[in-house]
């Protein structure tokens, strides 16, 4: 379990997520982020995000790709929020960036995936 919480957290702070914020959480505007989200790791796999039930800055949040499917309620602070492994950042109207920490099962290393998500229209 050691281990396990060890890569983890040195795949945040690669990533940068680890940095602490000194805003307050603050509504946000729904029609931000509320829908349906796609985009396309560098690998060519697939995800999708669904944001729903604002209220305030917190969210329901339904992410899927490949076999991972996962419900999570999050807290929307600096435009982003945070769910298992992967981060979401709304970086403009309708588009955002979609981090990811994954595991190679054949090594057991640890890596980032990047991408954009944009929201259906």
């Amino acid at each position: 379990m050691a281990d396990v919480m060890s890569i983890l957290s040195s795949s945040y702070k690669a990533a940068g997520m680890s940095v602490p914020s000194k805003t307050k959480y603050v509504a946000v505007d729904p029609t931000l982020y509320q829908g349906a989200w796609t985009g396309k790791y560098s690998d060519g796999k697939k995800f999708s995000i669904t944001i729903s039930q604002i209220d305030g800055f917190r969210a329901q949040v339904h992410y899927e790709s490949g076999s991972t499917s996962q419900y999570q309620q999050v807290l929307i602070k600096d435009s982003s929020f945070r769910f298992g492994n992967t981060k979401f950042t709304l970086t403009g109207p309708g588009q955002a960036q979609v981090k990811n920490v994954g595991t190679d099962p054949a090594t057991g290393s640890t890596y980032l995936d990047t991408a954009v998500a944009k929201r259906a229209t």
